[in-house]
């Protein structure tokens, strides 16, 4: 079968298209013939080299990839020939996934619903869990003023949404370039701000009346963070981070908070996958939502398998929207 293969780490052209053996499903997995495959940010770091600890010492070449939608073709236990033919999302345990097949457990797959695409499910599967845990650890109001950092991006496009299905007050969301913020807004956004412009922050500001932000959902890091921060409510502001695509965290400290009587959270997925019971209801709640029409999949960009490379550019040069698929 045909995979994406790193053979070290270094710029995008050091993904290359190959043949490697099929695999086989050991007993508790199963074989998922690949529709479509999630390309992640977090990827892009690993391929670098600046994360590469996360491949665990594995040996090259290795395939990266973690989340896929497709059909099952094949089981290694009898007790899971239920699934084969059935369309499901899945994930495998660490790596493998830019490949025309992946074997996945079995417990863990989760068949996407009638009514429902493959490719949108997918968009729609991890980062919309993501999206999902975040909305609960902020602990947000009917009321709440909300900004969502980099919300045309593949969490972003799904936290704007669910937060306008959950009731919250206002949604502002921010982005650079006017594309981006005309689909922030067509995603339901009360606002949308260019966080590139100067004096951005006043401009927040100015959409609430000359108010502040009851949370902020941030994954950017850096200066454009801190300015983010320091819209927030004192006395009970969230400040929800999860990421720093920027290369550099966000600077707060303890004073930084004490001193204004706010909230600092620190989330990631691997917190909500974890617990294998927790991340499936959260899925199934988005997927849900996606079949009601309350929640659309923003799939910016598709690229054949054997061009991961350029799909890895176009995320790393952040001029991609929503979700990137392969399509083997």
């Amino acid at each position: 079968m045909r995979a994406v293969l790193l053979h070290q780490f270094g710029p995008p052209e050091n993904l290359q298209i190959g043949e490697v053996a099929a695999p086989a499903p050991r007993p508790g997995e199963v074989t998922v013939d690949a529709a479509a495959v999630g390309v992640q940010f977090l990827e892009t770091q690993v391929r670098s080299g600046k994360m590469g600890g996360v491949l665990g010492g594995a040996p090259f070449p290795v395939v990266l990839g973690k989340e896929l939608a497709g059909t099952v073709g094949a089981v290694g236990s009898p007790e899971h020939t239920h699934l084969i033919g059935k369309r499901v999302l899945a994930s495998t345990v660490s790596t493998g996934g830019y490949a025309e097949q992946a074997v996945v457990p079995a417990d863990s797959v989760i068949e996407i619903p009638a009514g429902l695409g493959t490719e949108d499910a997918l968009a729609l599967y991890r980062y919309g869990c993501t999206a999902a845990g975040l909305i609960r650890a902020a602990r947000l109001g009917p009321g709440d003023r909300v900004l969502v950092q980099a919300a045309a991006g593949a969490v972003g496009t799904l936290l704007v949404q669910l937060l306008k299905a959950a009731g919250v007050g206002t949604v502002i969301g921010t982005a650079r370039g006017e594309h981006k913020l005309a689909l922030i807004k067509e995603l339901g956004a009360d606002h949308a701000v260019d966080y590139s412009a100067a004096g951005w922050a006043d401009e927040v500001r100015a959409g609430l009346g000359g108010g502040t932000v009851d949370v902020v959902f941030d994954h950017i890091g850096g200066p454009v963070s801190k300015a983010a921060f320091g819209l927030l409510t004192g006395g009970s502001g969230r400040f929800v981070t999860f990421g720093f695509s920027s290369g550099s965290p966000v600077e707060i400290g303890p004073m930084d908070l004490l001193g204004r009587g706010l909230t600092l959270t620190g989330f990631t997925a691997g917190q909500v996958w974890s617990r294998p019971d927790h991340a499936r209801e959260l899925v199934t709640e988005v997927l849900g939502l996606a079949v009601a029409g309350r929640v659309k999949a923003v799939i910016g960009q598709r690229f054949p398998l054997a061009e991961a490379a350029a799909a890895h550019a176009a995320v790393e040069a952040r001029t991609t929207v929503g979700k990137t698929l392969l399509i083997p």
